[in-house]
């Protein structure tokens, strides 16, 4: 195996899970969800309610990226924006039942792609290879900057 087969390898696996979550989701109502939107759900999910340019901040992406995404997402019915509590003059960003329902049914299918790995490499081996990834990325989980991260 030569030494860039690895990382590449893992992000295969990645995108092979994330492509069986957006392809259950088309099937499911959600067509227009993308793996971008993932990121902002749980920034704003984090957050309990962000600005754009809070959004931007966390995602590592301009502000006006930042806004263009939630405002398509508002649109769609996955977000609301309100006024903050604390300050009438900012509008934050909630999610809706609606992105709830795709965030449930994400989770579900992450679920379901593990237990296919479990199947194919066995429970063990899989158990092994969370606790080898967690020596070799240590650190906070949800990552949420990566989508600044690839535009770099």
């Amino acid at each position: 195996m030569n030494s860039f087969e690895l990382p590449l390898r893992m992000l295969l696996a990645f995108r092979s899970a994330v492509d069986e979550v957006h392809a259950e989701l088309a099937a499911h109502g959600h067509p227009e969800i993308r793996p971008m939107h993932g990121f902002l759900f749980q920034a704003v999910l984090r957050t309990e309610g962000c600005t754009a340019a809070e959004l931007g901040r966390v995602l590592g992406i301009s502000k006006q990226a930042a806004g263009k995404q939630a405002e398509a997402l508002e649109r769609l019915g996955y977000l609301r924006r309100e006024d903050d509590p604390a300050d009438a003059r900012r509008k934050v960003y909630r999610l809706t039942a609606r992105a709830d329902q795709v965030l449930a049914r994400s989770e579900a299918v992450f679920d379901r792609v593990r237990q296919g790995w479990a199947r194919e490499l066995g429970g063990g081996r899989i158990a092994e290879l969370e606790r080898d990834l967690r020596v070799l990325a240590p650190g906070e989980l949800f990552r949420l900057d990566v989508p600044g991260w690839f535009a770099r």
